[in-house]
């Protein structure tokens, strides 16, 4: 993928760019801790989280999730330095090691001050992007509290429809159609796939009033979908039919969330005669536990037992044009905040995403500190200035 922003190459104002992302335990020692940091404040009980831990446990107690994390920062590094982008990269977890807080202190020790931080989700949600952005506040906060330097740390836009994210989604769509048996292929239908989410959370993602029902995740996810099924008839020269489906539904089985589930779905499609599925999982960046067992062992389990051929295209993971989305957004956000005017790329209706986000998006039950809002605690008011004193 060219990028836009050849010159000028310095990322300044920025002086580090956090991999930001949920992590997974490492072990089957890891699991039940690494369940009570993700559940810490709900209550449940240390028996409960054993029960939920056997999808880990199936798995050897390891999440992919974390070397999967490891890979994509080793490949935004080497994009970075094989293209002139002189800006180190760190990495840390919300729920386990690195974790977040330890990753900053890092950060600021090496003498950062001003961040740019990549959430390894793609849409607009509260649990995909303003928790993330509350545990950062808390992290500052952490920081703080230590008499260490609060550094500024701003976010990059969403990149759902950023060609670098979408381009290699439609390569994964034609390689799995191409393993189906050729009887079966021309036919196939495309389900794409997300994490469910309540729907009172999904219609508040947003701001609500710029897409109505099931919010900007919602909007966002049916976006994508349609750009691949696009380019898939495109290059294919067959229009598959598609539909936008959910999967990882956990909570309380009166709180309405997203429908209709991945393994519904595939009995729907059966009963309507499809003689396939490809499922397509848009909604993550990588292979990690809920696309390694909610697709390809429950819902593939699910297609055996109907006798309908499924296949599992491949997620984004770090696939080199990912990695070089990701630069062209740091250029781009990098001259933006030194006031130079930019093409923002992105495919498909929706447009780019905007670099701070707005009062009241993704709302929390209960309003919490943020970063890289318009709503943020830590901010230019807070951020201790760069050397310069531009900021």
């Amino acid at each position: 993928m060219p990028d836009a922003l050849d010159a000028p190459r310095s990322p300044a104002p920025y002086d580090a760019l956090l991999l930001l992302s949920f992590g997974g335990p490492e072990g089957p020692e890891d699991v039940v801790p690494f369940l009570e940091n993700v559940t810490r404040g709900r209550g449940i009980p240390r028996e409960r989280l054993k029960e939920v831990g056997q999808h880990y446990f199936l798995f050897g107690g390891v999440s992919p999730i974390n070397d999967q994390n490891r890979a994509l920062l080793h490949a935004l590094r080497k994009d970075f330095a094989d293209h002139g982008l002189d800006l180190p990269v760190y990495w840390g977890n919300r729920n386990w090691a690195p974790y977040l807080t330890d990753t900053l202190r890092e950060l600021v020790g090496d003498g950062h001050r001003r961040v740019l931080t990549l959430v390894t989700s793609a849409y607009a949600s509260y649990s995909g992007c303003r928790q993330y952005r509350e545990n950062l506040a808390d992290a500052l906060a952490a920081l703080d509290a230590e008499g260490l330097p609060v550094p500024r740390v701003d976010k990059l836009r969403h990149y759902f429809n950023h060609p670098g994210f979408v381009e290699p989604m439609v390569d994964g769509v034609l390689t799995a159609l191409a393993d189906l048996p050729a009887e079966v292929r021309a036919g196939a239908h495309l389900a794409f796939t997300t994490h469910s989410i309540p729907v009172a959370a999904a219609d508040a993602s947003g701001p609500v009033e710029d897409h109505g029902n099931g919010g900007a995740y919602v909007a966002q996810h049916r976006e994508v979908a349609g750009l691949i099924a696009d380019a898939v008839r495109e290059r294919t020269g067959r229009d598959h039919p598609w539909q936008l489906v959910y999967q990882s539904r956990s909570g309380a089985p009166h709180v309405p969330w997203l429908e209709p589930d991945i393994c519904d779905h595939l009995e729907e499609a059966q009963t309507a005669g499809a003689p396939a599925v490809v499922m397509v999982p848009i909604g993550f960046v990588s292979d990690h536990m809920e696309v390694k067992y909610d697709l390809d062992t429950e819902a593939t389990a699910k297609a055996a037992e109907l006798g309908l051929p499924v296949r599992r295209s491949a997620t984004v993971g770090a696939d080199p044009r990912f990695a070089a989305a990701v630069r062209a957004l740091v250029r781009e956000r990098a001259a933006t905040e030194s006031g130079r005017t930019v093409e923002r790329c992105a495919l498909g209706a929706l447009g780019p995403g905007h670099d701070l986000c707005p009062v009241g998006c993704c709302p929390a039950r209960t309003p919490k500190p943020t970063v890289a809002g318009a709503d943020s605690t830590y901010g230019e008011a807070t951020a201790v200035d760069d050397e310069e004193g531009t900021r």
